[in-house]
């Protein structure tokens, strides 16, 4: 056991929740051949086999079954330890909103480094971003365009990527070309103003139909109730990447190209903060590209990781 980390921990929690080691390493922002060693790892210290896996699935033992509860129970107290420690350290207190992503390890990157406030108003990209120009947060996850940041005086890193996914009934599952899939927009654009942004420019540059709504189906049971009427696969925004679909819907990847969201780290250009420069840099460091950078791979023009 003296080999065990947290770090491990942490990875047997992702896989055993996601059931499937590419969306576990995709969530947890490392490379699968990675995560599949670390796993191999920590069943090697732990002396026992935590999954059975074949090349079409991926379940937990019996004895991976029992130590998921008291693996979450001693991560809880590993986090309970360490805002204790910030406390006594009286480390400075740096405010971080979002939108409905966030690192799994947020806490852990910025430990020692700053006491992070997660802000409790869950808001849109472009509320948040402006929040952070404002100065009511001091950093934002949330998805930017680089006219967003000249016009407001913000700095983006690259902090997470989503591939999106289309959504389609009946049960083929196979790749989707972006021209023969349709994307929401909705009329409301005080609440999806960045998806809207985002969803005109992947209509127009790949093809894909522009479907305008009212009824704020860009997730939820209006979004797969637009799915079922739809002729067509219809994209899945980032704020359902993780909703369980109903059984009579399918995911399906899309491709020519593949398409992505990025998540932004957003602080103010002048920022000059130690604790809030050091909590930035902690989060964004060796991110990696996260699939951008393949010649298939697409992101809006504007988008400031684009390249």
């Amino acid at each position: 056991m003296t080999d065990v980390e947290l770090r491990q921990l942490r990875y047997f929690v992702a896989v055993a929740e996601e059931l499937n080691f590419g969306r576990a390493a995709e969530r947890l922002l490392i490379a699968g051949p990675s995560l599949s060693q670390q796993i191999k790892a920590l069943e090697r210290d732990l002396g026992v086999r935590l999954f059975d896996r074949d090349r079409r699935s991926v379940s937990l033992t019996p004895a991976g079954a029992a130590l998921l509860p008291h693996t979450r129970a001693l991560l809880d107290r590993a986090e309970d330890l360490q805002r204790c420690a910030e406390r006594l350290s009286g480390s400075e207190s740096v405010r971080l909103g979002y939108v409905n992503w966030l690192p799994p390890d947020l806490t852990a990157r910025t430990a020692g480094v700053a006491r992070l406030h997660l802000d409790a108003w869950i808001a849109p990209s472009h509320t948040q971003a402006a929040r952070v120009a404002d100065g009511s947060l001091d950093l934002a996850v949330c998805w930017v365009r680089t006219e967003d940041l000249e016009q407001r005086g913000l700095h983006a890193c690259l902090l997470g990527a989503d591939r999106l996914y289309a959504v389609s009934a009946g049960d083929d599952t196979g790749e989707v070309a972006a021209v023969d899939t349709a994307v929401l927009l909705d009329d409301d654009a005080t609440s999806w103003s960045s998806w809207n942004v985002y969803a005109e420019l992947l209509a127009r540059d790949t093809g894909a139909r522009a479907v305008r709504i009212s009824d704020g189906g860009i997730t939820g049971p209006a979004f797969f109730d637009h799915v079922r009427r739809s002729g067509r696969p219809v994209v899945n925004s980032p704020k359902g990447q993780t909703t369980p679909l109903p059984p009579d819907l399918v995911q399906r990847p899309v491709v020519a190209p593949r398409i992505h969201w990025t998540w932004s780290l957003v602080r103010r250009e002048n920022e000059d903060r130690p604790a809030v420069l050091a909590a930035a840099e902690a989060l964004c460091a060796d991110v990696g590209d996260l699939g951008l950078d393949t010649p298939d791979s697409w992101l809006p023009e504007g988008d400031p990781h684009r390249r």
